[in-house]
């Protein structure tokens, strides 16, 4: 690794400089506590690069001495590591008819939150400014202020194009429509704003909870939609236009003459959606107007609900069985408001898959419900924030661009 390098006379760091901050500080995200030397011989820098780069990440929050090694005679050495809460993030899930928000410290772990029946058809400017003045009233809480936070997370109900944080298209949210959900943020919080589908981020959230060894997920939400998020080499998949994972209107031949709200008939989410099942129980002659009614008639123990969950369980396996034998996952994890439900629905899912994927595929691979529940979405849109803040681009940024830190 190159040493410490100058741009000249005036000592100013240069992009190659700071690089080496960044490397040390990705080697301190695992938590462990490490002394200079440690550094230094993992490195293969000079003791004396490593204490001016260690400072500099102690002075942007981000590093803090955590005591003295063993000594091995002598004055012990001071030890290192992350400063977990010394910056944070925030983290907003806004679903359908509410919107819940957090603040996290630099390992997810959440330190204050708040929640509020907000619907997201009142349009963004409604129900970003409720954002934006909860975020204000939980940082003052913690005694923090917005120079704490080094960047928002947001997940939203519906398709985002993620390299520009705007919702396209999304057919529950009017008014949303390629609105600049970043740039709404700019001027009174100038962070960056990370925008993200919701089930999206319940994967980062789930993982982050339940599966953090966990290199190869699948989480798919079952409630008003059915979409799913896609971890493969430990990395969130997004695909070229940010579309991966949106299984709800894969084709199944079961439903070939079911209309769906996209357009097309015969696709998964107008057969095992909540709304889907609830539609179906009416033509029973049952009470069940939302995707909530066929979970209480689920546990009171109806015959005809439970039989119906089954069957959406077995549809979403049909699609689940193409992905297993396209992705490969260790874990498939079932969430959103339809997993309620619990066995009944996953029993359908394991059921197509197991017998239909191929034995190597299906040897280790667990089908389970979520772990994380409630808390998947708010906790992966801070692992969003984090993963952005926390990368090495921008903690070489954050040293280059930090007045006082310019010298050595």
């Amino acid at each position: 690794m190159t040493d410490i390098s100058h741009d000249g006379a005036d000592g100013h760091i240069t992009a190659l400089g700071s690089s080496v901050a960044s490397d040390l500080f990705q080697i301190l995200r695992d938590g462990r506590p490490r002394t200079r030397t440690e550094l230094s011989a993992m490195t293969g820098l000079a003791r004396s690069t490593v204490a001016l780069r260690i400072d500099a990440l102690m002075k942007l929050g981000l590093v803090g001495p955590v005591g003295d090694a063993v000594s091995t005679g002598g004055r012990p050495s001071s030890q290192f590591a992350i400063a977990a809460s010394g910056r944070v993030v925030l983290g907003v899930d806004v679903g359908a008819s509410h919107v819940r928000i957090a603040v996290s410290d630099l390992t997810g772990r959440l330190q204050a939150e708040a929640s509020e029946p907000v619907q997201v058809a009142q349009g963004p400017e409604a129900v970003l400014s409720w954002v934006s003045t909860a975020g204000l009233d939980l940082l003052a809480q913690l005694g923090r202020s917005q120079d704490d936070v080094l960047a928002i997370g947001i997940g939203l109900p519906g398709p985002v194009e993620y390299s520009t944080g705007r919702p396209i298209n999304p057919p529950i949210m009017p008014g949303w429509d390629r609105f600049d959900v970043p740039g709404w943020f700019h001027d009174s919080w100038p962070v960056p704003v990370l925008v993200d589908n919701d089930v999206n981020i319940m994967a980062l959230g789930e993982r982050e909870l339940s599966w953090p060894d966990v290199d190869h997920l699948m989480f798919v939400k079952v409630a008003t939609g059915i979409g799913s998020g896609v971890i493969s080499g430990g990395i969130l998949q997004r695909g070229a236009q940010g579309t991966a994972g949106d299984i709800g209107h894969v084709y199944v031949a079961r439903g070939a003459d079911v209309p769906c709200k996209c357009g097309n008939r015969g696709c998964l989410e107008a057969l095992a959606s909540g709304p889907a099942l609830a539609r179906d129980l009416r033509e029973m002659g049952l009470t069940a107007e939302t995707g909530q009614d066929v979970v209480e008639l689920v546990k009171h123990g109806n015959i005809d609900a439970i039989q119906a969950v089954r069957q959406a369980g077995r549809d979403i396996g049909e699609v689940l069985n193409t992905c297993v034998s396209l992705i490969n996952p260790s874990v498939i994890v079932i969430g959103g408001s339809a997993a309620q439900v619990g066995e009944h629905l996953i029993a359908g899912v394991r059921e197509i898959v197991y017998t239909r994927s191929m034995p190597l595929a299906t040897e280790h691979l667990q089908i389970t419900q979520s772990k994380a529940g409630a808390d998947a979405a708010v906790l992966g849109a801070c692992m969003l924030a984090i993963h952005h803040a926390l990368s090495p681009a921008n903690i070489e940024e954050m040293v280059v661009g930090a007045p006082s830190l310019t010298k050595v």
